[in-house]
């Protein structure tokens, strides 16, 4: 990505109060949801350019690289902002576990069973 075009997105992506933009991450092949992280705007930068998926970590207070650590590495394939420009998608190629529980996804440990809707249901 150049310059220019980084310098739009990083315009155009709509953080909220703490500076913070909802990353969801999903498989680019399967399309499975991976998780849910948070990029500030050189969380954002990193995860655009360098092409591994870079996020601020809330508690702890500083920018972690999925994988550093673990192994556990998202390679970026995609990204795209939503409609509002508040929530980026990154698909990615996941190495190992996305979820630090050693889950594939962060969304198998607590289906709901929620009421089914629709015109059939």
């Amino acid at each position: 990505m150049d310059a220019d075009t980084l310098d739009a997105v990083l315009a155009r992506a709509s953080f909220n109060g703490d500076g913070l933009l909802p990353a969801i991450i999903q498989q680019h092949d399967t399309l499975e949801v991976l998780m849910l992280g948070w990029m500030d705007a050189e969380a954002l930068r990193r995860t655009l350019t360098e092409g591994r998926v870079t996020f601020w970590s809330r508690s702890r207070q500083e920018y972690w690289r999925k994988g550093d650590t673990s192994g556990n590495v998202q390679y970026v394939r995609g990204a795209a902002l939503d409609c509002d420009a508040d929530t980026i998608l990154v698909t990615v190629e996941q190495v190992g576990a996305a979820c630090h529980t050693g889950s594939r996804r962060c969304f198998d440990v607590d289906p709901l069973e929620p009421h089914i809707g629709g015109s059939d249901a």
